[in-house]
């Protein structure tokens, strides 16, 4: 089927275009650009669809040579209002790809945005074997094949009818495809987490096209000292687990057959060997209990860390650095797990080491620019308290006593001043482990402790704290019977699970316990970075990154303090939508390195 559409090359044309854009509810947008970095390549189309058919507007007609610089052409001013209108609504697939362009070349935030690519994530309900591609969700939704063969053509010079056809294809087709989402998503009680989504997407948009300054020189000293060290680690463990061969080396001293570090078969023979109670798995969480008994393993979950971090975190840091801005432009997912968190990739900045060797390469960026560090405290804990309604753990956080001191007390069975630093690390890994579902089991293995002590520790801390219990028994009992669970902003996560499998039934009940939490902190999360787009606007402040609970912007030096304000304003705003009866708190440090 032909799609009507008109390409615009001159001024006039674009002021009829935009009158009559301007007049829908909402119009399909979509972008060709003759790379996918808005660094290294150019926005070539602006494809703009209504009912009646596409606008396409050519932007080499309008100086986008290689010298051009579109946000200073006064012929597309009247292109720029239109794109950060909040109306019309602009309907993108991964609007954040868009606007990205449209901001760094047009130098325009793209206003009103419906993405049905995060519409389409959000029906899904954590479903990680959906795709979510426009091809496949044109085809989901509205039986319609989109043809995609020209995507990855030339955009650099003359194009073809078959360009232009693709290009106004792939823009009209989101006007329909809008309607069937928004019909859905209204059966699924989203509206609420679908704005919520949308509404991020041009902060996520700028936090990518800011970037994080990354040292070179401090980052390429650190992996040389890292590598060094994994190699005196991995030197010592096979000194203790190679077998020693019965032929000599050349020199007349016995050979080792060194074994495979990495294989799980090979290790657990070799500590058997040893004498060593192997649990059924290598992985580090069930290894750890023995590190303190057999210092071989102890050895081994080091290099373990040394090797993840070099495996992660070593040169190819340096290779993704871009080279017209110096500096690391992440990709963040905005609906990267089920829960509604955010994932990274290209490089993961979020899940950088927290050793201070590591967090000392990142800056502000020139020199004098500052970081303000900000973050939540212990708003998982407070979100549950919310949800439960635990008057013990509502009264701790309203006292403003410290949580895990008080449940060091009452599971130790001493007064608050008696508690050590180690029973307040206990009771800590407690907290957050009840958070995420942990059972005895899991426990004894993370603390050491025997299963019976573990058990005898969870039933204290829940006699402790009653209303906590029956409500995360309520919410794992729910999503047995409803197979889905909801957070705080309305966002679904569906579970499907083998009811004939015992441990399915079980992880199931735990993501019912884990999902509302962790899932409500990621919708505080995004409506913090919404609320503090707004509150930097008259600023030179940018967020570079964002952890979970956690918001890094760079500011500079003679503003940094009241940029911290208007941080910690606007992420305590955030959690009071969410969380009423207990106080939220952020934390806030400026400081010249990403370090606290």
């Amino acid at each position: 089927m032909n799609t009507q559409y008109q390409v615009i090359k001159t001024e006039e044309a674009l002021r009829k275009a935009v009158a009559s854009l301007s007049a829908q509810q909402a119009i399909g947008l979509d972008t060709e650009t003759t790379e996918l970095d808005p660094y290294l390549g150019r926005l070539r189309l602006i494809q703009l669809a209504t009912p009646a058919g596409v606008h396409i507007v050519d932007l080499n007609a309008f100086g986008n040579g290689s010298n051009g610089d579109l946000r200073k052409t006064d012929a597309l001013a009247p292109l720029r209002d239109l794109l950060s209108a909040p109306r019309p609504i602009k309907i993108a697939h991964n609007a954040k790809f868009d606007a990205k362009f449209i901001k760094h070349q047009l130098g325009a935030d793209l206003g009103g945005i419906f993405d049905t690519l995060l519409a389409s994530q959000l029906i899904g309900a954590g479903d990680i074997e959906e795709r979510h591609g426009l091809e496949t969700v044109a085809s989901r939704y509205l039986n319609e094949e989109v043809d995609k063969t020209e995507r990855l053509s030339n955009w650099n010079f003359e194009l073809s009818e078959a360009q232009l056809e693709y290009a106004a294809r792939d823009a009209a087709v989101l006007l329909p495809l809008r309607e069937k989402l928004i019909e859905r998503i209204r059966a699924d009680s989203l509206i609420g987490c679908a704005q919520l989504e949308f509404e991020c997407v041009m902060t996520v948009a700028d936090m990518e096209l800011t970037g994080f300054y990354m040292h070179k020189d401090r980052w390429l000293e650190q992996l040389a000292i890292v590598e060094k060290r994994r190699a005196v680690l991995a030197d010592q463990l096979q000194d203790v687990l190679a077998v020693e061969s019965s032929q000599g080396t050349l020199f007349g001293g016995p050979q080792r057959d060194e074994i495979n570090l990495d294989s799980h078969q090979q290790l657990t023979q070799a500590l058997e060997r040893l004498g060593i109670p192997v649990p059924d798995s290598t992985r580090n969480w069930k290894l750890q209990p023995l590190a303190a008994e057999y210092p071989v393993i102890a050895t081994l979950l080091e290099y373990r860390t040394v090797q993840k971090a070099l495996t992660s975190y070593g040169q190819n840091m340096i290779d993704l650095i871009n080279p017209t801005t110096s500096r690391l432009h992440a990709d963040f997912r905005q609906i990267g797990a089920p829960t509604g968190r955010f994932s990274c990739t290209n490089p993961n900045i979020q899940q950088v080491p927290h050793a201070i060797e590591y967090r000392r390469c990142f800056s502000g960026y020139p020199e004098g620019r500052k970081l303000v560090i900000a973050d939540y405290s212990q708003i998982e804990l407070r979100i549950l308290a919310e949800f439960s309604g635990d008057r013990g753990f509502i009264n701790a956080f309203n006292s403003g006593a410290d949580l895990h001191r008080v449940t060091a007390a009452e599971v130790f069975n001493i007064s608050l001043e008696q508690v050590t630093k180690e029973q307040r690390d206990f009771a800590k890994r407690l907290n957050f482990g009840v958070v995420y579902g942990i059972g005895a089991q899991r426990f004894s293995m993370m603390t050491g402790s025997s299963l019976a002590e573990a058990e005898n520790i969870l039933r204290k801390y829940f006699a402790t704290y009653r209303q906590l219990d029956t409500y995360l028994q309520e919410a794992a009992n729910r999503a047995v019977r409803e197979r889905q669970a909801r957070t705080g902003s309305g966002r679904l996560v569906r579970f499907r699970y083998d009811e004939q499998d015992r441990q399915q039934i079980s992880m199931t009940k735990r993501n019912g316990k884990n999902t509302p939490i962790q899932g409500t902190s990621a919708d505080i999360l995004k409506r913090a970075l919404r609320l503090l787009k707004d509150e930097l606007r008259d600023t030179n402040a940018q967020i570079v990154n964002i952890i979970h609970d956690e918001i890094v912007v760079e500011a500079d030096a003679d503003e940094a303090e009241e940029v911290a304000r208007k941080v910690e304003r606007a992420m305590c705003a955030a959690g009071e939508e969410y969380v009423k009866t207990v106080p939220v708190k952020v934390e806030t440090e400026i400081a010249d390195e990403w370090v606290k």
